[in-house]
């Protein structure tokens, strides 16, 4: 199955979302890495999902 543009770039941004706040919880982040893993998993995949389901 193909993606289309819109899919491939917002996966590509929550990707980075989710390693930025993996990255700085890593490093002992309290404060910024809880909101990047929420805004990850909260809007970021549900966007790549709704993207890809019109992409079909």
């Amino acid at each position: 199955m193909a993606l289309d543009r819109d899919t491939r770039i917002a996966g590509a941004i929550t990707a980075v979302v989710l390693l930025l706040g993996y990255a700085d919880l890593w490093r002992g982040g309290d404060i910024i890495a809880p909101l990047l893993l929420v805004i990850g998993y909260v809007v970021g995949v549900p966007a790549t999902l709704l993207a890809n389901s019109r992409s079909a």
